[in-house]
């Protein structure tokens, strides 16, 4: 089943092997290339970015001609690399400082970083059509040495030769950078390269450096197994495969769980080996994951995950989310986050918003103002790329390690040419939803079923994947069928419907909205009255009225503070938004939005969210300033 403007699997194959038989040199401008190599373009414009970095990948690596005898490359270090620190990295005996040396940071170091001249057509998949072939293997992040404001100048100068009469003959500079390294396990090392990311050539390397504890327990992230509030599940990553604990409350331990994947579990084209597969691959080492039970719901514990042979995790204090049927439940929401890097590095991914609203989600849930979160979908857009899923984690931990972070399967996790994705976007880079499903076990019915519901406070969630077919006679469609009308109302009397790719949106994008998933879906969200619907994929704020087939069925109305607010004891249709401004470069809105579309706005920010059994009042919270930009209630009067 293929909605409308997508591409068949053969056409995509055509692309490839097509690219794979052209010149090994055609001109970059579009309008030289075949028609349907340039179409490409189009259909990947908004699932994979291209940059200078991306296409690095693509470029003739060489050692430079002229070595300069003087030059070298050091790292700061006394001692070996800890978990999370800033490593500064020194250029020294540069003759003529350029602003095209730039620094790389390689992992594991023992990687191939030469040139990969037959990889001409590889990167194609991500929508980068460059004529170049790859490098063997990608860099983590890089950096221009001019990101040192001296080093251009030559303010930092070195004599390196005088002559008989102590008159300095040699004069070098040098250019300092910082880098943000975490515990990666792997060992890595910094090459200064000359020629810019177009055309690099290698000019000198560090040596080796490694982690102090690779096989240290990081990364701990929270999650619900059901709608209890007794039970939390907490995952976490180690360099070590013997199972760990995890320490909680009075004297209790539980066990880990041990689990991988490897390169042979990322999925790959034929013809073109995908990102994950290939230059992309980065060992995720161990991941750990075990179950605390007995447990009260609405209450506070402490924990600490890892073993005496490797080292334990900081003691940390964590709220288990109030159980199904209660009265109370705070909540965020959002989607299309990502990471961005903490130091001026370039990486091939990078989403500018999302440092900001971690930031804004830690004082929320120091605060106590935060049960649960749920991202619904694009989590870490790593796409192939598998070490960024690390900084990923990391990112998260200050939130994920204290609430139940709930996640739903998006485009960028899950899809692939050839594996069973609805969307043939090769969007997930060859990962095909394994490290997702890993990383974020979710109590779903089995493994490549990505769908679940769980019940916190006075909502039940049912969340669905749409990178699965969730078309009229699939087992997605029957699920959710059965699922939205199993709700026992007096018990949950709000219906909350979450999920990736959107019904409704006025932002302008090719894929935006397929209008079968509208068609199949939607009535089942009208039949069993859900209240509110949302979805990110577009990178911008969004609320409706009480929508269906495109009609505004009933508007809200204005409470006495000027609040928008739907009164569903007078049911018409689900309230829907979109919630994928998290994290990724923002979507513009067009001038003219429909009638449907009450309020927009193309900020970084989240959902917030407090519901009880006659109330859901939601915030959109600008995570830059803390403003609220928007606020709507759904109300309900309850027979008790």
């Amino acid at each position: 089943m293929y909605p409308p403007l997508m591409a068949s699997p053969s056409t995509f194959k055509f692309f490839f092997i097509l690219l794979f038989f052209l010149p090994a040199h055609f001109p970059s401008s579009y309008s030289f290339l075949h028609p349907l190599v340039a179409k490409s373009t189009t259909l990947h414009q908004n699932h994979t970015a291209i940059s200078d970095f991306r296409v690095l990948n693509r470029r003739v690596l060489f050692d430079c001609p002229d070595i300069n005898p003087y030059l070298q490359i050091n790292v700061n270090l006394s001692s070996d690399l800890s978990d999370d620190q800033f490593v500064e990295v020194t250029v020294s005996g540069v003759l003529h400082p350029s602003e095209d040396g730039w620094v790389a940071m390689i992992s594991p170091s023992s990687s191939d970083v030469s040139s990969c001249p037959l990889s001409e057509a590889y990167y194609v998949q991500t929508g980068d059509i460059s004529s170049l072939p790859l490098l063997c293997h990608y860099p983590v992040k890089a950096q221009f040495v001019s990101s040192d404001p001296d080093y251009l100048s030559c303010k930092n100068q070195e004599c390196k030769k005088y002559n008989n009469k102590g008159k300095c003959q040699v004069t070098t500079c040098n250019g300092t950078i910082s880098f943000h390294v975490i515990n990666i396990r792997t060992d890595i090392q910094f090459v200064f390269f000359a020629g810019g990311f177009d055309t690099p050539c290698i000019l000198t390397r560090t040596d080796n450096l490694n982690f102090a504890n690779p096989n240290k327990p990081l990364y701990g992230h929270l999650s619900s197994i059901d709608s209890t509030g007794t039970s939390m599940r907490l995952t976490w990553v180690s360099g070590d495969n013997k199972p760990q604990e995890v320490q909680y409350g009075d004297g209790k331990s539980e066990t880990s769980e041990v689990t991988t994947f490897s390169q042979d579990d990322m999925c790959s084209d034929p013809v073109l080996p995908s990102p994950a597969k290939d230059f992309g691959w980065h060992d995720p080492g161990y991941i750990h994951t075990a179950v605390m039970t007995g447990l009260e719901p609405s209450s506070s514990f402490s924990y600490r995950y890892g073993s005496d042979s490797v080292s334990w995790s900081d003691q940390i204090q964590f709220q288990t989310p109030p159980a199904g049927g209660s009265d109370e439940l705070k909540f965020l929401v959002y989607g299309d986050m990502g990471k961005a890097p903490l130091d001026p590095s370039t990486e091939h991914y990078i989403q500018p918003g999302s440092l900001s609203v971690v930031k804004a989600m830690v004082g929320e849930v120091e605060n106590g103002n935060v049960d649960s979160i749920f991202h619904i979908g694009d989590i870490s857009y790593a796409t192939g790329f598998l070490v960024e899923w690390d900084y990923f984690l990391q990112l998260i931990s200050p939130v994920a390690s204290r609430v139940s972070y709930m996640t739903a399967i998006g485009n960028h996790e899950r899809d692939y040419v050839g594996t069973g994705s609805v969307y043939i976007t090769p969007d997930s880079g060859g990962e095909c939803g394994v490290p997702y499903e890993t990383y974020f076990p979710m109590p779903t019915p089995a493994k490549d079923k990505p769908w679940y519901s769980i019940e916190q406070g006075s909502i039940h969630f049912t969340i669905m994947s749409t990178e699965h077919d969730w078309s009229e006679n699939s087992e997605q469609y029957g699920w959710m069928e059965s699922d939205m009308a199993s709700v026992d109302r007096s018990r949950t009397p709000w219906l909350i419907f979450m999920g990736h790719r959107p019904m409704y949106t006025s932002t302008d994008g090719l894929f935006s909205v397929d209008n079968n998933f509208v068609k199949d879906v939607e009535p089942l969200l009208q039949e069993n009255k859900v209240d509110l619907v949302l979805f990110g994929h577009v990178h911008n704020y969004e609320r409706t009225c009480s929508i269906y087939k495109s009609q505004c069925l009933a508007m809200p109305t204005k409470d006495a503070n000027g609040i928008d607010t739907y009164d569903h004891n007078n049911y018409t249709a689900p309230v829907q938004a979109v919630v994928g401004m998290a994290g990724f470069t923002l979507d513009k809105f067009p001038d003219n939005a429909p009638r449907w579309s009450l309020s927009r706005i193309s900020e970084f920010g989240y959902l917030r969210a407090h519901a009880t059994q006659e109330e859901m009042r939601l915030e959109f919270v600008n995570a830059e300033t803390g403003e609220v930009q928007d606020t709507f209630r759904i109300t309900k009067t309850q027979n008790r």
